[in-house]
Formats: structure tokens, sequence, C-alpha cells
């Protein structure tokens, strides 16, 4: 286990964790609603939804980090990352230019930073987050709510104050899995944020990058410490999952 005192391995480390934590919260954080709505609310185009949200799993996962990095080649993606000048030609998708009436601040660079791989991970771990969330909410009767609502709660409120508190398990849940995914998560992210050394490496670029210059002790010892954390994971979700 020395390999893990390794500086570029304990750095890995630490960004797996907070990358791992990020894209969980933010997974949470988009799964309550859609989760929510897939489960009470019956709209035009609910179907196509509901499999839409399913394609980052279905997707192998380097079409997934090629996908991310495509679109941040697009003139959108060009925008989000680095804005647009007053008067700069915009073009869509190469049939026509324009000349952009606005000066627009880029928002963040995502490509082969940190912010890539906090973005990669969500792109997966939030469809995971989603069907969790709509399970747990398939599970609650809908009967508290809609009492909420009689007593003259909004439907905001009544989510807020009904909903949320019977389905904090399910959240919990929802956010282990997230967690657990995001931490393990390796194609999007080698091909979308790159595995550079004391930057973008996260433990399972490790284990690749050990494995590519023949230190199988290194590569073990990552294995067996995400390994570990995987099955502490299963047990809390089982856990908490036994209870919703």
């Amino acid at each position: 286990m020395k390999a893990l005192s390794a500086p570029a391995i304990r750095h890995a480390g630490w960004l797996s964790l907070a990358t791992s934590t990020g894209a969980a919260l933010l997974a949470l954080a988009i799964a309550l609603p859609i989760g929510y709505l897939l489960a009470r609310k019956d709209f035009k185009g609910k179907a196509l939804l509901d499999a839409a949200l399913d394609i980052p799993i279905v997707l192998p996962p380097m079409v997934v980090g090629l996908c991310l990095l495509i679109f941040f080649q697009t003139t959108l993606g060009r925008v989000i990352e680095h804005g647009v000048e007053k008067g700069q030609l915009i073009s869509v998708f190469g049939w026509f230019e324009f000349a952009s009436p606005l000066k627009l601040p880029g928002f963040m660079v995502f490509t082969y930073t940190v912010a890539g791989v906090v973005l990669a991970q969500f792109t997966v771990a939030a469809a995971f987050a989603i069907r969790t969330m709509r399970g747990t909410f398939d599970h609650l009767p809908a009967r508290p709510e809609d009492v909420a609502l009689t007593l003259g709660c909004t439907p905001g409120q009544a989510f807020r104050r009904v909903a949320l508190p019977a389905a904090r398990r399910g959240m919990v849940a929802a956010f282990c899995i997230s967690w657990a995914r995001s931490l393990g998560e390796f194609g999007p992210i080698l091909v979308f944020a790159g595995a550079t050394r004391m930057r973008t490496e996260v433990l399972p670029t490790t284990v690749w990058l050990e494995l590519s210059v023949g230190n199988l002790e290194a590569a073990v010892a990552v294995s067996l410490l995400m390994i570990l954390i995987a099955v502490a994971v299963l047990v809390i979700v089982r856990i908490t999952g036994e209870r919703v």
C-alpha cells in the first residue's frame, strides 16, 4: 500500500472525492424535480423524455465523452466556454452567420479541466439519480400532497414540505449511487477531460496510467481502494433502500 502515498496518487484521490461529491450533488439537484415530474405528472413527450434520460446509461462510456467533446467544439459550446465579442460572427450549424448584437462573457472552460471531470461524471450520474428518485416518488403515495393542496399549499410548497421529507432516504440512496458512479467513471473523463497528472487525473485514470507504465502494484492498490469504497456504498444503498 506504499503506492497510495505517492503525491500523484494522493492528488488523484482527493480530486476524485471532490469531483464525485460535486457531480453527485448536481445530479441530485436535477433528479429531484425531474424524478418528481415523471412520477406525478402526465404530459406530452413524457415517454420521449423518459427514454432520452437513459441515453447516457446505454451509450458506451467513450462515446459519452466524445459527444461532450464534439458539443464544446460547436458554436454554442465555444460561446459557453469562451464567450463572444459584440459584432463577432457566429455560425449556426455552418448554414448561415450573423453578428452577435451583444458581448457575452464565457461561463467556464470545461474541455481538459477539472470542471470537465465534474461534467463528465455528472452526465452519467444524473441518469442514475433520476431513475432512483423516480422510483422513490413512484412508491410514495400522492394523497398527503393532495391533502396539502386542499389545505392551501401551492404545488411548490407541497413538494418542499411533504414530498421531499418523505423521500429523504431515497435522496440518500440517489446521492450514494451517483457518487459511486462518478467515482468509478473512466471513459468520458479520459476522452473529455484527459488524464493529466496533478491536474485532471482521478482514481480510475490512475489505474489506467499505472498499468500503461507497468506499475502493477500501484494499479492494484488503487483498485482495491475503489472496491472497498464501492462495497461501502452498496451497503449504505441497501440499508436506505429497504427503509424507503
